[in-house]
């Protein structure tokens, strides 16, 4: 989409994450310290704004060496369907490579596996998840 402006570790408040991420996930907006947990834990995030508001938004975060993991990529649902996801993706994978990472890892439920694994190339791996608070 051509009216979409794309940034890297751009300023994001704290409440436009939690917009996107409630109306993204389908859940009531939750205060939450994105730009200190950012701050302090990501490599890089990308952000995907049309006209300042934003609307797609995906957190890097990695181990210091050649694992990146993608976090809470998320899409306005009305701007869904438009290759903004796709992009911020893409984007991620060719910042992640570009600071040396060799792995981009992206956890995801059964119906998003269309979306990562053949419109993103992400190939299925198994993986082990404990939930560690109800």
């Amino acid at each position: 989409m051509d009216d979409i402006e794309y940034g890297l570790r751009t300023e994001v408040a704290d409440e436009e994450i939690d917009t996107l991420h409630a109306a993204a996930f389908g859940h009531e907006t939750i205060a939450v310290p994105w730009s200190r947990r950012m701050r302090d834990h990501s490599l890089f995030w990308v952000t995907a704004r049309r006209h300042g508001n934003l609307v797609g938004f995906v957190n890097v975060i990695g181990d210091g060496g050649a694992h990146a993991v993608l976090l809470d990529l998320c899409v306005d649902p009305v701007s869904q369907g438009r290759g903004i996801g796709q992009r911020l993706v893409r984007t991620a994978a060719d910042e992640s490579a570009r600071r040396g990472c060799q792995w981009l890892h992206a956890d995801y439920e059964s119906p998003l596996r269309t979306f990562y694994e053949d419109r993103c190339g992400l190939r299925p791996s198994p993986a082990g998840l404990l939930r560690l608070s109800t």
